[in-house]
């Protein structure tokens, strides 16, 4: 059975057929790194995780590029670091925050059981490459420079608004950027924009300042996938204006009619039948949910639900996933690496329906029903969650990303450092090509 993938840009399930079977590539909007990540960041980094792996799985481990990038350049961010660091230089500020943060994320979703994208890169290393852009833009009468700022001009792309199916004079500005009075057009969006004394900025034709929410993506995606790529997603709160904006950044600069071929986005989540929010007492972040729950547990809460429909994230559900997978680690302990059976790889196949696959695990012999947990991103190998270890995982996590800059530095004295304070803890680390693993010492 083919893959096939339910696309927004063209609000079908079509069959996927990668432009370079060689090459599979996928961009997906990754976190703004200026505090710990919520369960609603969790979702899409689960659900791309396991597309990721199934790519792997059609197309072969080494013929799958997977890009996930970190916005480290963002007002809430500068917010931040003048109130966490007020002492500090501003740009020594703003870096202590994100590092800090996205060593934080590292950790959550590796302690999520995500693999780690193929490339993870960082907004601020690219503010070139958005110049660049944002030069063609206007070369190509696509922009305009107004108030001290570059705008995109909607109007001048006819089919602006293809992605979300919004007519143009039905759009609003994006909740981001204010209707400005020397905008050509209420929903016009900024690409470049003056940064004050007391904001990070960079020298740029246009004066001193900093890329807009948009144009990060387009050219990183660009830079590290081509014009024109297999996959981009995200979540549903992205296609507007987030995406939309992206496509006419990057078609217009190019002159590409698509930027990616598919489309996909996961849908929103609740948390005990309501929107999370702080003022509601229902937000929570990760690590948080970490302290107490195993990460295998919420991932499965996750994967119960398929990717496209709201979930509803229960502290009853999140039991009866416990409960599960304690009674199938039971059966599956002592098999290492099978594969999954024809009936749970054709529920993926079929738009990642991963309710299906789970029920296809209900009526399956345990080699298979060890493949189909394996193939989701479980490791019963590793530990059993009958017996939570007293150990955090995120901590596990961190001081593995610790450990690769140590060693990405050389610094092998203190890479070995952390591998024996790690395994008198119990856990022994496992180098791997595809990178560093772990498991409780038996």
């Amino acid at each position: 059975m083919p893959l096939r993938l339910f696309n927004t840009l063209t609000k079908s399930k079509d069959g996927f057929a990668p432009i370079d079977a060689k090459n599979v590539r996928m961009y997906v909007c990754g976190p703004t790194v200026y505090d710990f990540a919520h369960i609603g960041n969790a979702r899409p980094a689960i659900v791309f995780d396991l597309l990721y792996r199934l790519l792997r799985h059609e197309f072969g481990p080494t013929h799958v590029t997977y890009v996930r990038n970190i916005t480290d350049v963002d007002d809430k961010i500068n917010e931040r670091a003048l109130r966490d660091f007020p002492g500090l230089p501003l740009n020594q500020a703003i870096r202590n925050v994100t590092e800090k943060t996205e060593a934080q994320y590292h950790a959550d979703v590796g302690a999520l059981g995500c693999l780690p994208s193929t490339h993870q890169p960082r907004a601020t290393e690219f503010i070139p490459d958005m110049m660049t852009l944002i030069g063609q833009l206007l070369a190509r009468g696509h922009a305009y420079e107004a108030g001290g700022e570059v705008l995109f001009d909607t109007q001048s792309m006819p089919d602006y608004g293809r992605l979300s199916g919004r007519k143009l004079d039905e759009q609003q500005a994006g909740a981001r950027i204010e209707v400005d009075a020397h905008k050509k057009h209420a929903h016009d969006f900024v690409l470049w924009k003056q940064s004050a004394e007391n904001e990070p900025g960079w020298e740029s034709p246009w004066g001193r300042g900093r890329p807009g929410w948009h144009i990060e993506c387009s050219a990183m995606s660009a830079a590290y996938l081509g014009q024109t790529f297999d996959i981009h997603g995200g979540g549903l709160d992205l296609i507007f204006p987030h995406h939309e904006n992206e496509i006419a950044q990057s078609r217009c600069a190019h002159g590409t009619p698509v930027m990616a071929n598919v489309w996909m986005h996961n849908g929103f989540l609740q948390v005990e039948g309501e929107k999370m929010s702080k003022s509601a007492g229902n937000f929570f972040t990760i690590r948080e949910l970490l302290a107490d729950w195993p990460g295998e547990v919420l991932r499965f809460n996750m994967l119960r639900t398929h990717y496209r429909q709201p979930i509803d994230f229960t502290l009853a559900g999140i039991r009866e996933s416990w409960k599960m997978l304690e009674r199938w680690y039971a059966l599956t302990e002592p098999l290492v690496d099978p594969a999954p059976d024809a009936a749970f790889l054709e529920a993926l196949l079929d738009d990642l329906n991963t309710p299906a696959a789970i029920a296809s695990l209900h009526q399956a012999d345990e080699l298979a029903l060890a493949g189909g947990l394996g193939f989701m991103g479980f490791s019963n190998v590793q530990m059993k969650i009958t017996q939570k270890s007293a150990v955090d995982e995120a901590e596990i996590y961190c001081a593995i990303e610790t450990r690769k800059a140590a060693r990405a530095a050389k610094n092998f004295a203190e890479s070995d450092r952390i591998r024996d304070d790690l395994l008198a803890k119990g856990i022994v680390l496992k180098d791997r090509p595809q990178g560093t693993t772990w498991e409780a010492k038996r």
